[in-house]
């Protein structure tokens, strides 16, 4: 089905259902429903992320930030890119335009395999994952050993999605951005005739247009969650959910001669050849979770997740200048290598369970509320040779068509598997009614069998086997000073695989073994009022330092520190002013390597201070109109580990407007925003990655929506 049919399809069966509802209104024999309409939390008071359970950001000692899907309905995000401009602890990392959305959080790069989840279950995070089923957007920042298991030692993003209504639900939203990006989606909720079983359909198409010419592509996405209420004590919750994405990718830039940033208009496209092709991703889950309430102080719940993923990737890819034996870098007058990159049949398929069993009792007068559990994540992940072979020389300034190389990747086998089982436990002890202590572990045990080659006759090598437990505790003190303001100490180990070899080093694709980390923080929050909350957080991270060194081996040697201080604010700050700032000093420091070129130097795209503030003020002379704006803020970062270029600083401002009607028995929002209002250029990205690139940031973009309520 093209992507115009399936949004047509799916707009028309959300105005069926409007229709139909405002039939059944304009029926005399009907009673006419009361309706009662309140002003929305402009802010979460409580997230998962941290936890095993739904708990109060107030209460909970670590850093968190959340949206909700009424704020990325509100603030017009369609994808985690546009959410990321709201936290400043939250970058990009190696983000680039049609391919995976990658992040880093407190300057460390988040992990494909294991930091990106769905209601706590490992999801891959190698295409842009849907937020149309998400309720919210829920990023925990630091160590999340306990919670997780494995996970870089930034932190972990978690979606959380959509569940069955009391009420129905009816919504359609249509937008468009400026270039034709074209979007629709529905969002139907409710319960059957028989309460006892609930629904949530979630449907979108879209046809991408994105800043950089010639970067475009389609996207569609279906999903369904159910839900049956099997007794007062048993809830049953079902969901699914299919994307399929097309876009043609749009690499970055190299220094020139190695050295110099080049100067280049922001939507040109280095993979514009006649015979590039859109990279073709499928993703796919289907999650099932079961609870069960023994009393109303225990209770048992069983959930699984399997996640399914599949990419055929084509890329026109610049890397290098032969001309000057530049490996990597462009050349002096703007030429570049493009290779031919075919890498066919991807695919992986993670599947996550846990069990818990939740409940609070008291010890005399101390009380306990406890939770034990045990989790199963088990991952294939398949690939064939990849061809990547010259295909002839660019330019930056004036393009240049070139032949593709001939061939194609090579069969499709399994070249690693991963097996982890964990125990876990937790207990947040309340010592007096101020204090509380949270005290926890998870044993995890990992298994990994790796494809490392094959020999001179050709037969498959021996798989590389890996086989290891790990103790990660987790322990904090939080303290209630009041009772709307709480300080908190905490001490916590995190675990991540190791890092994979990247292309072109002598041990490329194969991944270095699992390492621990290990974090200090304390921070402070405050719910200034009921709609208005703050928080401080200084922390400190330690790791294994990974880098190609001198020898062209991607090795872990020596170690990296991030040390920073995060500062956030977000609610109303008075009838009519909504506010969001969020800032984040950070000091990166990487030693003990015996490389001058690496010990004392700043780690690659960080900045040292990076802000978001946000303000959205309800017009009182006209109801229904408000306006916004946003100013993102990022220093220098470093672009090269050696830190002898780093990319400038960057202001970029955002223009937001809306305004909420009755269109008949409909309730009607317009909104219009402007992103980089004053057109800046600006390094966006400044990835290490694959010899290193630069990826500049979206040009000065309208764009429009319609989002109608009934």
């Amino acid at each position: 089905m093209s992507t115009p049919n399936f949004a047509v399809s799916a707009i028309a069966l959300a105005v069926l259902q409007m229709t139909s509802s405002a039939a059944r209104a304009e029926d005399p024999d009907q009673t006419m429903q009361e309706v009662v309409v309140s002003a929305a939390k402009t802010r979460a008071t409580t997230a998962s992320v941290a936890g095993f359970a739904n708990a109060p950001l107030l209460e909970t000692p670590a850093s968190v930030s959340v949206l909700t899907s009424q704020q990325m309905l509100d603030l017009q995000i369609r994808s985690t890119t546009d959410a990321a401009r709201y936290d400043a602890s939250l970058s990009d990392a190696y983000n680039a335009v049609g391919y995976a959305e990658q992040f880093s959080i407190r300057g460390f790069n988040l992990d494909n395999e294991s930091s990106y989840r769905k209601d706590g279950m490992a999801i891959t995070g190698d295409t842009q994952i849907p937020l149309e089923n998400k309720e919210r957007l829920e990023v925990l920042k630091g160590l999340s050993g306990l919670q997780a298991g494995v996970s870089a030692p930034g932190g972990i993003i978690n979606y959380v999605i959509k569940r069955p209504t009391d009420t129905p639900l009816r919504t359609v939203v249509l937008e468009e951005r400026e270039r034709g990006n074209l979007y629709g989606a529905v969002d139907l909720g409710g319960r059957f005739d028989n309460t006892d079983f609930g629904y949530r359909i979630n449907a979108a198409a879209e046809r991408l247009r994105s800043y950089i010419k010639g970067a475009d592509g389609n996207r569609k996405f279906v999903s369904a969650a159910f839900d049956w209420r099997i007794s007062p004590q048993a809830l049953l919750q079902i969901d699914a959910d299919y994307q399929r994405k097309s876009q043609v990718t749009a690499p970055g830039y190299q220094l020139l001669n190695n050295l110099t940033l080049p100067n280049v208009p922001a939507d040109q496209l280095l993979n514009d050849q006649p015979w590039s092709r859109p990279v073709e991703t499928t993703s796919s889950n289907v999650g099932a979770r079961f609870e069960y309430k023994f009393s109303p102080d225990w209770n048992a719940t069983i959930s699984a997740n399997q996640h399914n993923f599949k990419r055929d990737d084509y890329t026109a890819f610049p890397y290098g200048c032969g001309a000057q034996d530049l490996y990597p870098g462009f050349c002096g007058n703007g030429d570049y290598d493009v290779y031919n990159y075919i890498s066919l049949g991807e695919k992986k398929s993670p599947l996550t369970a846990q069990a818990l069993l939740q409940g609070r009792f008291a010890t005399g007068t101390i009380k306990h509320d406890f939770t034990g559990g045990a989790s199963f994540f088990k991952n294939s992940e398949k690939w064939g040779d990849y061809l990547y072979d010259l295909s002839g020389v660019s330019n930056i300034y004036h393009p240049v068509v070139v032949a593709p190389a001939p061939g194609t990747s090579g069969p499709v086998s399994e070249r690693r598997r991963d097996n982890e089982r964990a125990l876990f436990a937790q207990d947040i002890v309340s010592l007096n009614e101020q204090l509380k202590l949270h005290a926890g572990a998870r044993y995890v045990k990992l298994k990994r069998d790796e494809y490392v080659g094959v020999d001179d006759d050709g037969a498959v090598l021996p798989y590389a086997h890996t086989d290891i437990g790990f103790w990660l505790p987790n322990v904090a003190l939080v303290y209630n000073v009041r009772s709307n303001v709480a300080t908190y100490v905490s001490y916590a180990q995190g675990l991540e695989h190791g890092g994979v070899a990247p292309m072109g080093t002598e041990n490329e694709h194969r991944a270095l073994e699992p390492s621990k980390s290990k974090q200090v923080e304390v921070g402070i929050k405050a719910d200034i009022r009921q709609d208005l909350s703050a928080s401080v957080a200084l922390f400190q991270i330690r790791k294994g330092l990974e880098y190609t060194d001198a020898a062209n081996y991607y090795v872990r040697n020596g170690e990296a520190q991030n040390r920073g201080l995060e500062v956030a604010l977000n609610g109303r700050a008075s009838r009519d002013l909504t506010v969001g700032v969020s800032a984040t000093a950070l000091n990166t420091k990487q030693s003990g390597t015996g490389s001058a070129e690496l010990d004392g130097k700043r780690v690659t795209d960080v900045a040292a201070f990076k802000s978001s503030v946000y303000a959205d003020y309800a017009v009182p002379q006209v109801q229904g109109l408000k306006v916004g704006a946003n100013w993102q803020y990022s220093g220098k970062k470093a672009f090269d580990a050696a830190n002898s270029v780093f990319v400038p600083s960057y202001h970029v401002v955002n223009l937001t407007g809306s305004y909420a009607t009755r269109i008949g028995n409909i309730g009607t929002t317009f909104r219009a925003g402007i992103d980089n209002v004053f057109d800046k250029f600006y390094w966006r990205d400044v990835t290490p990655e694959l010899g290193g690139y630069l990826m500049p940031g979206a040009l000065r973009t309208f764009r429009i929506s319609a989002t109608f309520d009934l």
